[in-house]
């Protein structure tokens, strides 16, 4: 039933370009009048802030989250996130290695030891044949632009994960040699251009990416959505509507990214390999759809230490009682 005003629900996110349709007004849901709010940095859970209905939310926090027997927010499946990892692992250009499996017995600088990407990072790495307790890890900051990392202590074990000394940014320890490789989940100043000092660490990133899918079977997700849960649990349709929104969304950019692929001189060689190399729903909404790359993540995390205990895939995205 269509409720009788619109609900008004303000939802925060990453300005990804996927949601220009929702901006131009050529997607809505007339039960929803929504103010979406474009951030460069996550607020953090839906609940923790004051004003905010629902937000983009990394996976790993929710996890953790609901590992910890708290239900303050509620998932929505819906991934506007999902990316390969290996190529957020780089080296200076003069560095040796040439795959993952060359980086065992390396130093490896990590912001963020629980973010989501890195936990999926770290999964590609012992993927790889390598286990993490065969490279010593160093937490910190990446670049100088950036505050100190928070969080590290209850991820540090020293001799194997300690943080950086004097808080140097890991971009100019890898520069100077001290680091053989950093986890980059965005690249440094100049990193696309010709003269950068810097890498991935992988050459061929297509083939090691498509090996590591037709092993998998997914592509990883980092983020999905989230709404307080007093908000989910007063509208029980709210979850898939957003959803469906963010969906209806995409398909018209995609659609319009396709027909209009000269903004970029090889974009069209990008959507043939999608087209032709991923099957049709690799990137679908929906629990079901995501159940193995949801219990993979909760499987890893626990490995690694981020939860005490694992937590079901629909736990994340179900009302609790």
């Amino acid at each position: 039933m269509m409720p009788a005003t619109p609900l008004k629900l303000t939802i925060v996110m990453r300005d990804w370009d996927f949601v220009t349709p929702i901006l131009l007004g050529e997607v809505s849901d007339p039960r929803i009048d929504l103010n979406l709010v474009g951030v460069a940095m996550l607020p953090g859970f839906p609940s923790t802030n004051e004003g905010v209905d629902g937000a983009e939310v990394s996976i790993s926090r929710l996890v953790m989250q609901r590992a910890r027997g708290e239900t303050d927010d509620i998932g929505i499946a819906n991934f506007p996130m999902r990316a390969f990892r290996h190529r957020c692992i780089i080296t200076l250009k003069s560095h040796p290695a040439q795959s993952l499996e060359d980086l065992r017995g390396g130093r490896i600088g990590v912001a963020g030891w629980q973010d989501s990407g890195n936990t999926w990072t770290r999964h590609a790495i012992v993927s790889a044949g390598v286990p993490l307790e065969e490279i010593r890890w160093f937490i910190g900051r990446l670049s100088s632009a950036e505050s100190v990392a928070g969080g590290i202590n209850p991820f540090v074990k020293p001799g194997w994960i300690d943080p950086v000394a004097d808080d140097t940014p890991m971009f100019d320890l890898l520069e100077q040699g001290e680091l053989d490789a950093v986890f980059a989940p965005f690249m440094p100043e100049g990193f696309f251009g010709p003269g950068s000092k810097f890498r991935p660490v992988v050459p061929d990133l297509i083939s090691t990416e498509m090996a590591y899918f037709r092993h998998h079977g997914f592509v990883p997700g980092i983020h999905c959505m989230a709404l307080k849960e007093d908000m989910a649990r007063a509208h029980p349709w709210l979850q898939q509507a957003v959803s469906d929104l963010l969906d209806r969304s995409r398909a018209i950019w995609l659609a319009k990214r396709q027909r209009y692929s000269d903004t970029s001189p090889w974009l069209f060689d990008e959507h043939l390999r999608v087209g032709r190399e991923l099957p049709e729903g690799w990137d679908a909404s929906g629990v079901a759809e995501n159940r193995d790359m949801l219990a993979s993540f909760i499987a890893t995390a626990f490995q690694q230490g981020l939860i005490r205990r694992e937590v079901s895939p629909e736990s994340l995205f179900h009302l609790p009682g």
